[in-house]
């Protein structure tokens, strides 16, 4: 059975970091492509980051500089961190997962809001 849990989130000001952590089983965790996602209220999902299984790393334009994914292949786990948070980042944010063969999979989401 695969599991993708989330954890991390949390009410952050303005200006501050916050580091979310998605931890997997049931997957052949080193082989597949990692993504982080977020949903607005009112929004449609959108991606955030991804991180392949050769740790190349792509960004969303309105994170690059401030975001940084990075995965530990011996812990199954994917990381977001996120700097110089603005309200606009406030969303839920799911981990993503895809293997080679096209599966793919997702957590439950953990809440992030950035508010002063």
């Amino acid at each position: 059975q695969v599991q993708l849990v989330e954890t991390g989130g949390g009410l952050v000001q303005p200006g501050e970091s916050l580091s979310v952590s998605c931890s997997a089983s049931g997957i052949i965790f080193m082989f597949n492509t990692m993504a982080w996602y977020r949903q607005a209220p009112g929004k449609q999902r959108e991606l955030v980051a991804t991180i392949t299984s050769g740790h190349s790393t792509n960004y969303a334009d309105s994170v690059k500089g401030r975001f940084t994914i990075s995965r530990d292949n011996a812990k199954n786990t994917v990381y977001l961190r996120m700097n110089s948070l603005k309200p606009e980042d406030t969303a839920v944010y799911y981990c993503n997962s895809k293997s080679v063969g096209g599966n793919e999979y997702w957590g439950q989401g953990t809440q992030v809001t950035v508010s002063s």
